[in-house]
């Protein structure tokens, strides 16, 4: 289909909707969200150790990265449509899995399938990156990225409501609903926008090579994973300060969950604006520095003893600035490092950025022990992003390089 074909909504033969394509970068954001306020009482429910169920996040993280290994390769044989449609079903039927669940182990295995909706995330880029070139998609994933940024806003605070009127099965009642709307407007909504590739499946595996030497794909690819990185950390150590440290309620947590997700809808609407015009690169340097800065502030604070709920949620906020200006950029960047590899693209940037997330939200669960305070969460954010900023001055370096 042209994407200078007019959108119209509920027909396949036409570009998909916006709405579409921020309902599918959504799914995830919600699956990921709106339980946190709910794992103390997930804990007492299972008569588990919060750290076990805590693992919620984290097995969720690495089956999505497993996952996004298959996910573009799959896509680029067999199509995307066909390939997010049976991702949706499956989550669901995980998710009932979830609400029925006996005992934490059983849980965490319907927990980690309901990573399948790893494929909304990953082929919604995809659909983009097949329409429109790399400048202009970076802008059209930073308004798709913009209005999924609501979920992470109102998530958490939805979910601690409901955690404290029905109890946390509620949340995943809400994710059941959610994930059935979203297939039902896909089925009748998202058309086929790539070509599949006359490759076989192992042919397509074979490409990664390419990919995996190509230094500006490993640069845009770091610089996404450490951007990211420093949220799975906020993720995996949040409810743990929140509880322990400074011993907020469900909802109050939930409440200030939102300071995040305002700097990333920030982030994903100057990146909407400026990014075809400021160009990638530069816009993934401004979000590194914007996220250390605000880290290193937070730091000294800390140090300085001046510590709380709203130094620390605060922020946070810059940490969600930073993420909505690297993330459709570096995306962008890794879709286009190789055009006609852009699911497979996708899928490994996807895997890799999200089992590095994994490995963040396990070591936040890890350093936050009693007495520990926030202090250890922050650092891990800090380093992580200095790391992001590291690798985006790679890509600069090597397109330096190429230019001569």
């Amino acid at each position: 289909m042209s994407v200078t074909d007019a959108p119209r909504y509920l027909r396949k033969d036409s570009p998909p909707h916006l709405t579409t394509l921020i309902l599918l970068a959504s799914i995830t954001a919600l699956a990921m969200n709106v339980f946190l306020p709910s794992l103390p009482s997930m804990a007492e429910h299972f008569d588990a150790p919060y750290r076990l169920v805590q693992l919620s996040v984290a097995v969720f993280l690495a089956t999505n990265g497993i996952l996004q290994l298959f996910v573009g390769p799959l896509a680029d044989k067999f199509g995307r449509r066909p390939v997010i449609l049976w991702g949706l079903g499956i989550f669901c039927l995980a998710t009932v899995g979830c609400l029925f669940a006996p005992n934490i182990g059983i849980f965490l295995f319907f927990r980690s399938m309901q990573a399948t909706a790893a494929v909304a995330m990953v082929l919604s880029r995809a659909v983009v990156r097949d329409m429109h070139s790399a400048d202009r998609a970076a802008s059209v994933l930073g308004y798709v990225v913009m209005g999924m940024s609501v979920v992470p806003m109102i998530a958490p605070a939805l979910g601690g409501v409901l955690d404290e009127a029905f109890g946390w099965q509620s949340t995943f009642w809400l994710l059941l609903g959610f994930g059935v709307l979203v297939f039902l407007i896909v089925l009748f909504d998202l058309g086929e926008t790539g070509t599949p590739s006359s490759l076989t499946l192992v042919g397509q595996f074979r490409e990664y090579p390419e990919l995996l030497t190509s230094p500006r794909f490993w640069g845009y690819c770091m610089a996404s994973t450490f951007a990211s990185g420093a949220f799975f950390a906020f993720l995996g150590g949040a409810p743990y300060v929140a509880s322990n440290v400074f011993g907020m309620s469900a909802a109050e947590f939930g409440y200030f969950t939102g300071a995040p997700a305002i700097g990333y809808f920030l982030g994903n609407w100057l990146t909407g604006l400026y990014a075809a015009r400021a160009g990638v690169n530069r816009m993934i340097l401004l979000g590194t520095l914007a996220t250390m800065a605000g880290l290193g502030l937070s730091l000294i604070l800390n140090y300085s003893g001046i510590s709380g709920p709203y130094v620390f949620f605060g922020f946070m906020a810059t940490v969600g600035l930073g993420n909505g200006l690297v993330l459709p950029s570096g995306t962008s960047g890794m879709l286009s490092v190789r055009p006609h590899l852009a699911g497979t693209a996708s899928g490994l940037g996807g895997a890799i950025m999200i089992l590095g997330g994994a490995m963040m939200s396990a070591l936040a669960g890890v350093m936050l022990t009693p007495g520990s305070g926030e202090i250890p969460l922050i650092w891990l954010m800090f380093l992580t992003t200095c790391a992001a900023f590291l690798a985006i001055l790679v890509v600069l370096w090597r397109e330096r390089q190429l230019a001569r």
